[in-house]
Order: structure tokens, then sequence, then C-alpha cells
């Protein structure tokens, strides 16, 4: 499946209910992860301290951060759909957000994503994208849960 191009709300409307599509495979490194406990001031050895994980973690390996699984959705996102003709497009909010299972160091992640609803609120495009990320050779999702964006078209 390729790329959704999204040229109107009409457009977007003709997809609730329906798959969007999946983004490719993204590998979750300890760079990545590191650079993550960097900028969040976030330095827990589960992610951080390769040795010690190998050492003491149930998981034998360095296990990234809940939230840079989540903050990877917006890049994913982009290679699922690309909505043109915007004023600009708005993160509105998460609901039901849940993580399933750590995302281990050097593992792949995707994104999975279906437009569960999309509403007009006086010309203001909403959507609620149900979303599941995934990691690659699991049975069960990273994270799953709802996200609202809202898409001010010209």
């Amino acid at each position: 499946m390729g790329k959704i191009i999204i040229n109107s709300f009409e457009e977007f409307a003709s997809y609730e209910g329906k798959r969007l599509g999946e983004s490719s495979w993204l590998e979750v490194s300890q760079e990545r992860v590191d650079e993550f406990a960097d900028a969040t001031l976030d330095h827990q050895w589960i992610h951080v301290d390769v040795e010690r994980a190998k050492k003491e973690s149930i998981y034998k390996n360095t296990i990234a951060h809940g939230y840079l699984t989540l903050s990877l959705l917006p890049h994913m996102w982009n290679e699922i759909i690309e909505v043109n003709n915007l004023k600009m497009m708005v993160n509105y909010g998460m609901d039901n957000m849940r993580f399933g299972i750590p995302v281990i160091t050097g593992s792949k992640i995707r994104l999975v994503a279906d437009l569960k609803k999309i509403e007009n609120l006086r010309g203001i495009c909403k959507t609620t994208i149900a979303f599941q990320i995934e990691i690659e050779g699991q049975r069960k999702p990273a994270l799953k849960g709802e996200a609202q964006f809202l898409y001010y078209f010209e």
C-alpha cells in the first residue's frame, strides 16, 4: 500500500473506518535511545547502561523509553499519509494510550493506522486515528491508542 495523498476534507472522509496504511520498519538504535535520554534528561540505566542491562535486566539488553516510541509516531505517520492544501496541522490529543511490551534496543518498529473517525468542526477537520506501533517479530504491540489531529484546510 503506497502513501495516501489527501487534498480535501471530502477525500479524507472517504477513508473513515478504513486502514490508512503501515509505515516502513524503523530501527530503534542505542544511539537514538541515548540521544532521547539526553534530550529528556531521563538517563535511567535500563535505557542507557548497556553493560548493566546485560547483567541485571530481565530483557538482557537496554530498552527504549516508552515516550521515545511515542515520539516516533509523527515521522512514521508522514510515511503513511500526505495531506495537502493546509494552512496548518495541530496535534490535538491522545486517548486510550497503552504501552504493551517494551522495545528492546536494536528492534524495528512500525506504525499501523486506521481512520476511526473524522469530523468537520466549522471548517476544521478533526481526525481520530486508531494506531498501533508494532515490533518486528512480536505479536503484541509496543504501543496503541488513538491520536487526534486537527487539519486546517485552505
